[in-house]
């Protein structure tokens, strides 16, 4: 069974301030005339913690060379994501494949409620309170990009107001 692994806190190389955390890593076998020969992937979220986060997954034959290329690819896939000071300006529902993230603003000092796929990208693009719920599928693969489609769909109100062409009130 592949064992998943996290390294809080590490500063990614590939630009300063970003920390990235690896979500999984998954081992695959294939079996030759010799036995078996094992292969790795890992799935690994790069931020900033301050509204830039990316996702990338990388694939080798040692774990190491898995986490590097899965980190250089997320690095190159930063997306930008609209806060409200610790938390999501509204509540928004992200999909990938057969899995579904629900995203809840909180009020601060709840904390990020959620399991370690979606925590980890929620943490890594600034987000320090968040309720959340999955439903469908619970792969972390399938979590993370749900969780990057959720937070893409955030908008704020100065976005809002300027697409439907009116003033909100408070």
């Amino acid at each position: 069974m592949a064992k998943s692994s996290q390294r809080r806190g590490r500063e990614a190389d590939e630009g300063p301030g970003y920390d990235d955390n690896v979500v999984k890593v998954y081992r695959c076998s294939k079996v030759v005339k010799g036995g078996r020969r094992f292969s790795f992937a890992a799935l690994v979220v790069v931020g900033d913690r301050n509204g830039r986060v990316g996702v990338g997954y990388g694939k080798a034959n040692e774990v190491p060379n898995a986490v590097d290329k899965a980190r250089k690819q997320a690095s190159r896939q930063l997306k930008p994501v609209r806060l409200n000071g610790t938390t999501i300006p509204h509540r928004v529902k992200g999909q990938f494949g057969a899995s579904q993230v629900l995203l809840l603003p909180a009020p601060t000092g709840t904390g990020v409620i959620a399991g370690s796929s979606v925590r980890a990208v929620l943490e890594l693009a600034g987000i320090g309170d968040c309720l959340t719920k999955v439903y469908g599928s619970t792969s972390p693969k399938n979590l993370v990009k749900a969780t990057l489609n959720a937070l893409q769909m955030v908008r704020d109100r100065a976005t809002v107001e300027k697409l439907r062409g009116v003033t909100l009130s408070a």
